[in-house]
């Protein structure tokens, strides 16, 4: 993660909804009593693995394949299929697994129990195409994982493709690209005969099941995904995401590979995101993210109010690589002396804060701090009356701190005693009263608009919502006026598409100084948005120039933090 995106937060307080959801699903149900344990865990793992993994992301002459492998390289179902004769993970065990999970501080587990390629890890009376009856190994990998978790006392879920499915006949196949004639087939009789009784089987078969992660509704229809969603109701506990189909919503909003600028506040959301750049195992991809970017992402997103499902993808002997075994206990290692900052909490009060992040445990509050001020003084934009601040690795020594009028400053010590993020501890009473942000509700006006969308959408603080140039347009600008001069510090954009939707968007914010224009700063998103510091600029008027070549250029949110 680069320096600018680590020093900035946008723990926005917005109404319910996030339109980089993108999916139409209705609001996850955050004050459900079964909910809780997920709030509170803050941080768990996910499990891509299966026979694509025999490959190791190699076909032919290209080593860029990962779990789509039999889809990319449109690999015949034939074929594909006799690498389940291959796939022998003898070195396969449940008990190490879930102490790695133990030991990198997280607290469930989630494994695919049957990708896209329609293989199924568990023994599935309702298909032999599975790794009991297909492969040489003939073990029940969810009944291993299920006894291990349950013996480690781990919370453990299922990932499960009800949709996609590229080996039995009827399956949906993303974009609709068929390779085979053995896709084609009737999806009603697919999802009768194939996913019903396979969803029926791993709810009933391996205890307790805490998640239940649907994906992709490709072609799903209402009354499909009805079949599937009555299967969950004999099961009150359960959790389910949003992915099932028809608008049907759950219990969870899920971006996938990056960290939304506002989070999903008021709902329940889990950022699932690799260790490289692939969810399945690829032996050639070296593009690790280091244990820096992986711990600041952590806090990143729970001082936002959302989880991390942080994926490995095990080989296929059963191993999950080094580099991921390493990076994971160097994180459970700074959970063991500052998970009281992580489990448990609630989103940081603050909106913005320039050395890092902040999370809440009812009248405390924990200051992540990323960049250790060389001064020694950390300031804080919070003038409620600290009681006590002291910092979690030496809870005994008291911090002296300063009030002012708008701000609190902490005097630190000379050193920071954790190279990554050092944790300060500080107690407070009454409400959080924190500074408003400077351009929400703003006066905002726009080079065009288009049909549906409303310029003032862009400020409205509500995320859901969106403002578009007109159809056709490659560019657009939006110009805030603050209403009076602020010191501005930090830019946040929230855009509506996905990583994989092959958006980038264009971005130049200047600010006006007398009759002229000034650029603050120039970037460029994969469509997912950005939040990016910038030297303190002190002016009322500001414009920002988006340029999009696919689509009329969009914008959720434009936000702008005052400086500190």
């Amino acid at each position: 993660m680069k320096k600018l995106l680590l020093i900035c937060l946008a723990a926005l307080f917005v109404t319910a909804a996030m339109a980089q959801n993108g999916d139409g699903s209705a609001a996850s149900k955050q004050n459900d009593p079964k909910m809780q344990w997920w709030k509170d865990a803050k941080f768990g793992m996910f499990i891509h693995w299966g026979i694509y993994s025999v490959p190791s992301g190699k076909w032919g002459d290209k080593t860029t394949y990962g779990e789509w492998i039999m889809h990319t390289a449109k690999i015949p179902r034939a074929e594909y299929s006799a690498l389940a004769q291959k796939f022998n993970p003898t070195q396969f065990n449940a008990d190490e697994w879930v102490k790695l999970a133990k030991d990198a501080g997280q607290k469930y587990i989630v494994i695919t129990s049957k990708h896209h390629d329609g293989f199924a890890m568990f023994g599935s009376k309702a298909d032999p195409y599975n790794i009991v009856d297909a492969t040489p190994f003939k073990r029940d990998i969810l009944k291993e994982l299920a006894d291990a978790c349950r013996k480690q006392g781990m919370k453990l879920g299922f990932y499960y493709s009800q949709a996609q499915d590229w080996y039995h006949p009827g399956g949906a196949v993303s974009g609709n690209v068929e390779w085979d004639e053995t896709h084609k087939g009737d999806m009603n009789k697919y999802i009768d005969e194939i996913a019903v009784p396979q969803v029926k089987e791993i709810l009933s078969n391996y205890g307790d099941v805490a998640v239940l992660w649907w994906d992709t509704p490709t072609n799903m229809t209402k009354e499909m995904t009805i079949k599937l969603a009555n299967l969950t109701k004999a099961y009150p506990n359960l959790i389910t995401n949003n992915r099932l189909g028809a608008d049907m919503g759950g219990d969870l909003e899920t971006p996938e590979q990056f960290v939304p600028a506002t989070g999903f506040p008021g709902r329940n959301w889990e950022v699932c995101m690799t260790m490289n750049g692939h969810w399945g195992y690829n032996a050639y991809d070296d593009r690790w993210k280091s244990t820096t970017d992986l711990l600041q992402k952590l806090i990143d997103i729970v001082s936002k109010g959302g989880n991390f499902l942080l994926n490995v993808g095990p080989n296929q002997y059963g191993i999950i690589p080094e580099v991921c075994q390493q990076n994971l206990r160097e994180m459970g290692d700074w959970l063991k002396l500052n998970g009281e900052a992580i489990y448990g909490t609630q989103a940081s009060p603050f909106p913005y804060l320039s050395w890092g992040r902040a999370t809440r445990k009812g009248q405390k509050l924990y200051l992540h701090v990323f960049d250790w001020p060389k001064d020694g003084k950390l300031a804080v934009p919070f003038s409620n009356t600290i009681t006590k601040a002291y910092l979690l690795a030496d809870a005994k020594t008291n911090l002296k701190v300063t009030s002012g009028k708008e701000n609190s400053t902490i005097q630190l010590p000379s050193y920071a005693p954790d190279k990554i993020a050092s944790v300060v501890a500080v107690e407070f009473e009454g409400k959080p009263t924190v500074q408003a942000i400077p351009s929400q509700g703003a006066k905002v006006s726009a080079s065009s608009t288009g049909e549906g969308s409303q310029t003032g959408f862009a400020t409205d603080g509500d995320p859901k919502n969106k403002w578009q140039a007109a159809k056709g347009e490659k560019s657009g600008t939006l110009e805030i006026d603050l209403g009076n001069p602020a010191a501005i510090q930090c830019l946040s954009v929230v855009e509506p598409w996905h990583p994989w939707s092959g958006i980038r968007q264009k971005h130049e914010l200047f600010y006006q100084k007398g009759n002229e224009w000034k650029s603050v700063l120039t970037t460029e998103t994969d469509g997912t948005g950005l939040t990016k510091s910038f030297a303190p600029i002190t002016a009322q008027k500001f414009k920002l120039v988006i340029g999009n070549e696919k689509e009329a250029p969009a914008v959720n949110e434009l936000i702008l933090f005052r400086a500190e």
